[in-house]
């Protein structure tokens, strides 16, 4: 996350900022260093790491323990599998929308917007941003885009048979596949499954930032209407690729971020397993 943020701060700032001409990735970053300075694309890295360590924590805690409950020492399933995993996501959406609407707040403080129908913030940290959001907003503005991100949790089940269904493909022409096969069809997968969900991204985006002025009084929890308002007028301003602003930054950072973690896990048991050897090596 730290190593490619530049590319979620350009891929927000594109989704948020509708008069932001969309540009090359790279051409984003240059305008952003160049009007707000050379830090400016890691605005809001804190709030980010400190939300993503919760959000996985919270994932992957009601995860295994939802699966210990419903497996009881049996053989676990794909198809059990994905059914935990999505109700861990539903309870990790519900329990980590209000960090995730903070730090995108946070993450746009102080940008030089376009759209003259955004509201400028001034919050001076996280605790300072949770009690003037819910002074000026009230608690519920704390769950903008709920309802898109409890949508976006089909996103791993869109993967996973992308995933599927190209190892199949491959494994007929093949006895087995290699790890790179499997870095390129997982990475392939991501990259199908993130363009599926992302004009749902973008209106999450949007509502959890909530400083537009328009429609003020209809953005609360983003319900289906309100998602199906701004998709509309999103494509009624700028045609369907207005949803799409940003998608290359997204998957330029999907397909990066999975090769960086592919590359560290085999250094890592690469490393770990010379370790073990010359200790094994080592004994009497």
């Amino acid at each position: 996350m730290t190593v490619f943020f530049p590319l979620d701060t350009a891929r927000l700032r594109l989704q948020v900022d509708e008069k932001r001409k969309s540009k090359t990735t790279h051409m984003v970053l240059l305008e952003i260093i160049k009007e707000e300075g050379l830090l400016a694309p890691y605005r809001g890295l804190f709030p980010v790491i400190s939300s993503l360590c919760c959000s996985n924590f919270v994932y992957f805690y009601t995860f295994n323990s939802l699966k210990a409950v419903w497996v009881k020492g049996q053989r676990s399933t794909t198809g059990k599998d994905l059914v935990v995993g999505f109700v861990a996501g539903v309870v990790n959406v519900l329990l980590t929308t209000p960090l995730w609407v903070v730090n995108t707040r946070l993450k746009l403080q102080g940008a030089k917007f376009r759209n003259e129908d955004i509201v400028p913030t001034n919050y001076k940290g996280i605790l300072d941003a949770f009690h003037q959001i819910i002074r000026d907003e009230g608690l519920s503005a704390l769950w903008n885009g709920t309802f898109p991100s409890l949508l976006l949790v089909f996103n791993p089940a869109i993967q996973f048979m992308f995933y599927e269904g190209l190892k199949r493909q491959l494994l007929k022409k093949r006895m087995k596949l290699s790890s790179l096969d499997v870095f390129v069809i997982g990475a392939v997968a991501k990259a199908i499954a993130t363009t599926v969900t992302y004009p749902l991204q973008t209106i999450q985006s949007i509502l959890r930032f909530g400083r537009h002025r328009l429609n003020p009084e209809n953005r609360t929890l983003g319900s289906l209407r309100n998602v199906l308002y701004l998709l509309h007028q999103r494509v009624r301003r700028f045609g369907i690729m207005g949803l799409y602003k940003g998608l290359e930054a997204k998957l330029l950072q999907t397909v990066l971020t999975a090769a960086l973690m592919f590359l560290v896990y085999e250094k890592l048991t690469a490393a770990t397993f010379t370790v073990m050897g010359l200790k094994s090596a080592r004994r009497p």
